[in-house]
């Protein structure tokens, strides 16, 4: 009983190893049917075949890392943060399953630039920088990552370039307001105040002025109005 019940378990890994066997063939059929497509520039098409190698064996590396590159825009800074975020992760298995330093080194390269794309320059710096222990030679990764540190300072200075102009403008802005203030009160200190005297006179004359205006008015609704003659022609 023992060595059938241990025969049964061989079968079946036997039958298991055989069909991770397949999948793989099955998965890298079509990384190379995607490949004459992803040459031919038709990127879609050979997503496609990429996607269903990584149905067949997800944890090929090749297929991680061609489906990811794939996943590229022409433009690698029009990179959406959703879809870097899957390559980024897929580069990153692709790196930890490679054995090959040289497909490593790539596959961290690529998840730098996909991070480049969207300004995430400090997981891009460290992925460049993982490029650069599995390949000290690539010269491409060791370009980036130093424009990439280049740009975070950018980055960096900037936010507080800015933060430094807003708290100037503000300094600005009371400044004008309290200058404002003062020299308001510099001319209600230089006029003197009005004593009820010439308030009684400029009184006096505004009504003066009023009962002038009222008696025109009399006068001109007493006159008889004249009658308009029209002129024929």
């Amino acid at each position: 009983m023992r060595h059938s019940g241990l025969y049964i378990i061989l079968l079946l890994l036997t039958a298991l190893s055989a069909s991770s066997y397949a999948d793989n063939r099955q998965a890298r059929k079509l990384i190379r049917k995607g490949n004459v497509l992803y040459r031919a520039d038709k990127r879609q098409e050979a997503q496609v075949d990429y996607l269903k190698a990584y149905r067949a064996d997800s944890t090929d590396a090749r297929v991680q890392y061609n489906l990811a590159t794939s996943m590229f825009p022409q433009d690698f800074k029009l990179v959406q943060k959703e879809r870097c975020d899957t390559m980024a992760m897929m580069f990153e298995r692709a790196a930890q399953a490679e054995t090959n330093p040289l497909r490593k080194a790539k596959a961290f390269h690529n998840e730098g630039v996909a991070y480049q794309g969207v300004k995430d320059f400090g997981k891009a710096i460290e992925a460049y920088k993982n490029a650069l222990r599995c390949n000290p030679n690539d010269d491409e990764s060791r370009y980036n990552l130093v424009l990439c540190q280049r740009q975070m300072k950018n980055q960096n200075d900037g936010g507080n370039n800015n933060q430094q102009q807003d708290k100037q403008d503000q300094q600005d802005k009371q400044q004008q307001q309290q200058e404002k203030q003062n020299k308001q009160d510099q001319q209600q200190q230089q006029e003197p105040p009005m004593s009820k005297e010439n308030a009684e006179q400029l009184l006096n004359a505004a009504m003066q002025r009023e009962k002038e205006t009222q008696k025109r008015m009399k006068e001109a609704q007493q006159q008889p109005r004249r009658r308009r003659i029209e002129k024929n022609w």
